[in-house]
């Protein structure tokens, strides 16, 4: 279960960062067998923020990109059904192509990302990703041009600005020490907080599960200080109206990780789950079935009308 729930916090963690560029998609459904990709980006014509500010992480969204991260170091199966994905989005848009009667460009096809928190030689080697050392940081390894895909192992990425973004969704001592460079960030910088938010919820999430692993456990005494940082950031730059957000995003969240697709049903109890303390509504909705969540709230709106 802990698996879905960091699954969960990198694909919101990605929209929130790649929004400002361009179009993001989260569990994007594809075509044939029901499958769904991670997180499909399009990039905007025009942008209002330098993507330089999210280092390797906006080079990537220079162009159209999918991005599949993963918890566990990624294994070859993983990965051959990552491409399987790819190459049926690609037939997609090559269908709707025809059907318009225009042309694919090469270039403007997405490019496949696999982000891993550890990569073994044999697996590169099995795929044949190489680096490409002029243009990427170490790291980054790239299949067959036509393959257009890459992996990414987070823990050979350099400790360095440019490399952040991307460390965060590392494991163990790469993720700890990314988030106490987070921290260390600015107070005003345009990511900073949103991303802060994020890690919060994450980590109240993970708080109530029972059946969380070591490195679960440590990330949450490292995320534990995240909560005051909050509140003073919070008060800092007048953001209520961010910090509601992120809240709604934090709820939709871990209906998605116990229930999946947010329905109509679910989608009416989010703003009274708001409205109670985190730690409240977190535990409400992680030892709740469905029938006993939404009966808790029918009971509550029957006794105030």
């Amino acid at each position: 279960m802990t698996r879905f729930i960091h699954d969960q916090f990198a694909k919101q963690y990605l929209k929130e960062l790649l929004t400002p560029f361009g179009n993001v998609e989260t569990s994007r459904d594809i075509a044939g067998e029901v499958r769904q990709l991670d997180v499909l980006f399009s990039p905007k014509p025009e942008r209002e923020i330098d993507a330089t500010a999210l280092g390797l992480l906006g080079q990537i969204a220079a162009k159209p990109a999918v991005f599949e991260p993963f918890r566990s170091p990624v294994q070859p199966g993983e990965i051959r059904s990552c491409l399987g994905k790819l190459f049926d989005l690609h037939a997609e848009f090559e269908r709707i192509a025809a059907r318009e009667n225009t042309r694919i460009v090469e270039a403007d096809l997405p490019l496949l990302w696999i982000l891993s928190p550890t990569v073994s030689d044999p697996l590169l080697a099995g795929f044949g990703a190489i680096p490409e050392p002029e243009n990427w940081v170490s790291g980054v390894y790239f299949m067959g041009a036509s393959l257009k895909a890459a992996i990414i192992a987070i823990h050979q990425l350099p400790c360095t600005p440019e490399t952040l973004w991307l460390r965060v969704l590392g494991k163990g001592n790469v993720q700890k020490r990314a988030v106490a460079e987070l921290r260390e960030l600015p107070s005003d910088h345009v990511f900073r907080l949103n991303a802060l938010e994020l890690l919060y919820n994450l980590r109240t999430i993970l708080e109530v599960r029972q059946d969380i692993d070591r490195e679960d456990r440590e990330l949450i005494m490292e995320l534990s200080p995240l909560y005051l940082q909050r509140l003073e950031d919070a008060t800092q730059r007048g953001i209520q109206q961010g910090i509601q957000r992120n809240q709604r995003l934090m709820v939709e969240s871990m209906l998605q990780v116990k229930f999946g697709e947010i329905d109509e049903e679910l989608a009416q109890i989010i703003e009274p789950l708001i409205q109670l303390e985190i730690l409240d509504r977190t535990r409400m909705i992680m030892q709740l079935d469905r029938s006993e969540l939404l009966a808790r709230f029918d009971a509550q709106n029957q006794t105030e009308s």
